[in-house]
């Protein structure tokens, strides 16, 4: 397919390729999904080789948001039986954190609902990410606490923060439909901050809201104009009790579609599946670990992810091998500061997700998930798979529980985390 061949030359040289191309790859059938795959899984290679690094999530402060983002479980109206508690102290952080650390993840990401942080709120964070680096050598933090205000992404740096994460979501021309208590420029804004401070810019979008082939194409292009490090991609968790719990769009060949389309846009930035891989992708997740270099292990903010032994047994049994601490991530053109994405000027692709309740359900740092009443409740088996042949499947525009299932393990709990 000329098309392929052309994006494939493209990537491997860091070349931006057309609107038009980026919309044909989404529009390619699924007969030729295979093809899409092996031709974006070249580019993944050129730049990643065949490591997976591994990000784990710790939910600071979860539910009680005053924002009113649609895909979130956490925001202002929600009725998902999400865990709701206020911020966590740094010891409990910490031994958070080392679940996901002891499993072999290298970053962790700390997510915070809210518009944004109080000064207060980014001292306590301070005391968190300390903890976690005291405990962890080579260990790397990401914050993610929503919008920020003038100075803060300066102090975070100087607390040992290596990231922050706020997502675009979704298209400039259609944000005002998903948000309507903070605007696309103010998430702009705080991923450009970010970048100032000399953080790690991670930066994504959400996939499944209704939106067109054109809008996701929109947020890809603006993404490689903030030119940040990572782009997580979400695929939304219609998570009951929000307004988008309806909205079941997604196939698994549309998932790995997006993914190649995002791979050739970002050819060398660190592409992570982030939030509803599981509910999503299903049984071929495999495959999208040829597109992205990049997953979150085990469970996400408010709902369970897959079992973290799993997502380490499909890993290997996929050809792949999880990113040690001692290896970089980033090619070195990137990591030297040299020309980032893009090249001939073109800036790089991606940034920080969206912070706090401000961000992905199911994603990572910057996502959003459920929650539920914080307690004791009996821990739930890893995320549902779907419905065995023979038994019942959810009529169409159902909630999806089969799919779905809120966290009620880990951080805010007294129970084990899932890593």
């Amino acid at each position: 397919m000329d098309l392929l061949n052309t994006l494939v030359d493209k990537g491997l040289r860091r070349e931006l390729p057309t609107r038009e191309e980026a919309l044909a790859v989404l529009a390619t059938s699924d007969d030729d999904v295979l093809d899409v795959v092996a031709a974006a899984g070249r580019v993944r290679r050129q730049w990643f080789g065949r490591r997976v690094k591994l990000n784990y999530l710790v939910n600071l402060k979860s539910g009680l948001c005053p924002e009113d983002c649609s895909y979130c479980s956490q925001r202002l109206g929600s009725t998902a039986g999400i865990l709701k508690y206020t911020w966590l102290k740094p010891e409990e952080a910490s031994r958070a954190a080392a679940a996901g650390l002891a499993g072999g993840a290298k970053r962790v990401c700390l997510v915070a609902s809210g518009r944004g942080p109080t000064d207060r709120d980014v001292d306590r964070v301070a005391g968190t990410i300390k903890a976690i680096k005291d405990g962890n050598e080579g260990v790397e933090v990401c914050a993610c606490l929503g919008l920020l205000s003038d100075g803060q992404a300066e102090r975070l740096r100087e607390a040992g923060a290596d990231a922050y994460n706020h997502n675009l979501n979704t298209s400039e021309g259609t944000y005002g439909e998903i948000t309507t208590t903070h605007t696309y420029a103010d998430r702009v804004d705080t991923v450009q901050k970010a970048h100032a401070a000399g953080l790690s810019a991670c930066s994504g979008l959400i996939a499944g809201m209704g939106e067109s082939d054109e809008d996701l194409v929109d947020v890809v292009f603006s993404l490689r104009a903030l030119d940040p490090d990572s782009v997580p991609v979400n695929f939304l968790i219609p998570v009951e009790g929000t307004p988008l719990a309806k909205e079941w769009n997604l196939t698994p060949q549309r998932c790995l579609r997006i993914l190649a389309m995002v791979r050739f846009v970002c050819p060398d930035v660190e592409v992570r599946i982030a939030g509803g891989r599981e509910v999503h992708l299903r049984t071929m997740q495999p495959l999208a670990l040829h597109l992205a270099n990049s997953i979150f292990l085990g469970d996400y903010l408010t709902t369970e992810g897959q079992a973290g032994k799993a997502d380490l047994e499909m890993i290997a049994d996929a050809g792949f091998e999880v990113e040690g601490a001692e290896q970089v991530t980033l090619p070195g053109h990137r990591v030297a500061g040299g020309g980032g994405c893009g090249s001939s000027g073109s800036a790089g692709c991606g940034s920080h997700e969206g912070g706090g309740c401000g961000s992905h359900e199911g994603g990572a740092c910057g996502s959003h998930e459920e929650g539920g009443v914080c307690g004791s409740v009996p821990a739930a088996a890893s995320a549902p798979a779907p419905a065995a042949s023979g038994a019942p499947v959810p009529a169409a525009g159902d909630a999806r529980t089969d799919l779905v299932a809120v966290r009620r393990r880990g951080a805010g709990t007294d129970l084990a985390p899932n890593a």
